[in-house]
């Protein structure tokens, strides 16, 4: 899965980069544009469903209306974000719905709830963020739900995520540079199956 951080970037840069994305076959694209405007986040899920087609999931942060709007495939919740629940009940039918998690009690509450998938981490060390560790992750990746390992995802990660049981893993860097997101989605290829709606 890669999560976006495009602010300030070009049209064609970002049409560029979810094109790079969908040929590499990232299986998933989260919108995360934390400094966006409705609108604006409206706009770019228009412009990444054009240019990423399904299979790829599309996925909007934190705003089940405008992922429902654009045509997304699903929401991801922020862990101080929305009620899964309160998401369900309204979107349910329509969307996919995930969770971040930092806890093993938050993984244990977005099953309950009725999430579809959880992030979880950081698993590994990221700037500004204290990680988690491999056994943690292990012990999320047992709880019910399909665990994505986050934080400090790297090349040589891939494979340890999922030796862990994580189902896949979610990285702004990792994908960031079109020309890397190939090489990134080949070797988590290795490691993952692709997700499916």
């Amino acid at each position: 899965m890669a999560v976006s951080r495009l602010q300030g970037a070009s049209i064609e840069r970002c049409v560029a980069w979810i094109e790079a994305l969908a040929a590499a076959g990232v299986g998933a694209l989260q919108i995360r544009e934390k400094e966006c405007s409705d609108r604006e986040i409206y706009e770019l899920a228009l412009l990444a469903r054009s240019h990423f087609p399904s299979p790829g999931l599309l996925l909007i942060n934190g705003r089940p209306d405008i992922a429902l709007a654009a045509g997304a495939d699903g929401v991801h919740l922020p862990a101080r974000g929305l009620p899964v629940a309160a998401v369900l009940r309204s979107f349910g039918a329509e969307l996919l719905i995930g969770r971040s998690t930092h806890t093993l009690s938050e993984v244990e509450a977005a099953r309950r709830e009725g999430a579809d998938w959880v992030l979880f981490g950081p698993v590994w060390p990221t700037p500004g963020k204290k990680p988690a560790g491999c056994e943690p992750l292990r012990e999320a990746a047992s709880l019910g739900v399909p665990v994505y390992a986050v934080g400090g995802v790297t090349h040589e990660r891939l494979r340890e995520a999922a030796k862990c049981g994580a189902v896949g893993a979610a990285a702004v860097r990792l994908f960031q540079e079109p020309k890397a997101a190939a090489g990134a989605a080949l070797e988590a290829a290795r490691h993952f199956e692709r997700p499916t709606r």
